[in-house]
């Protein structure tokens, strides 16, 4: 099994055993992932069905307040209706509680191993600005390669700010653009001066290079992993 449902906990019969099987078959796929230094996104879908077990447990409304989301009206008035008999049925909410129980601790551990992988990944990262960076960094570009590889992958890059549940959020959307083998001729510099020549729409844009000295799985850790960091570097 390779995702859960947003709504596992209660899809089709509510029995702790079967919940059990149906986590840990989840659970072994995402090992198997971090395993191969895979993190994204096993890391992210498990923070997000932690917390949806934290807000389960202490907020009686959190169906009707998250799952309904891409439901009709229709579909909304059946799920507060299933919740209100749920909540009336001890029995089923005390198999909701050992469900919870049980689940918790173990997206815990394995949040646990994938952070560790994260944090590893992230402090063999540096970046490093190419020639100099302008006052508007919310859109550029970024150089992206590994010890391992004579090749640079360049991508662009554009910062937006949202706001939800009245907290500031930083978003980073990215775009590959080539990818230049690295020698003497295509030095950073050199790719910055092309690039600013092929792309008329930013004449003097931001131009960062993150490198690593080590090989990891470009979509699933380097990539996403890379953003993540560029972005806490511009927000410095």
């Amino acid at each position: 099994m390779d995702k859960l449902s947003e709504t596992w906990m209660v899809d089709g019969t509510i029995d702790f055993e079967a919940k059990k099987y149906t986590l840990l078959a989840y659970l072994k796929k995402v090992k198997q992932c971090f395993d191969n230094s895979k993190v994204y996104p096993q890391l992210s879908d498990l923070f997000f069905h932690h917390n949806n077990l934290v807000s389960f447990r202490n907020n009686k409304n959190f169906l009707k307040d998250h799952f309904p989301k891409r439901l009709s009206g229709i579909q909304i008035e059946n799920l507060e209706l299933i919740y209100e008999e749920m909540i009336a049925d001890n029995n089923l909410m005390q198999e909701i509680e050992e469900i919870i129980h049980y689940a918790s601790q173990r997206f815990q551990n394995a949040i646990s191993v994938g952070s560790e992988i994260y944090d590893f990944v992230e402090s063999k990262l540096s970046i490093t600005p190419v020639g100099i960076i302008p006052l508007k960094l919310d859109e550029g570009y970024f150089f992206l390669c590994t010890g391992q590889r004579r090749s640079t992958r360049v991508y662009s890059y554009r910062l937006t700010l949202f706001e939800r549940h009245n907290e500031k959020y930083r978003s980073l959307s990215t775009t590959f653009i080539s990818e230049w083998e690295r020698n003497f001729v295509n030095s950073y510099e050199n790719i910055k001066i092309n690039l600013i020549k092929q792309q008329k729409s930013m004449p003097n844009p931001a131009v960062y290079s993150i490198e690593t000295e080590l090989a990891f799985p470009l979509e699933e850790t380097l990539l996403p992993i890379a953003k993540r960091t560029l972005v806490q570097h511009i927000s410095q």
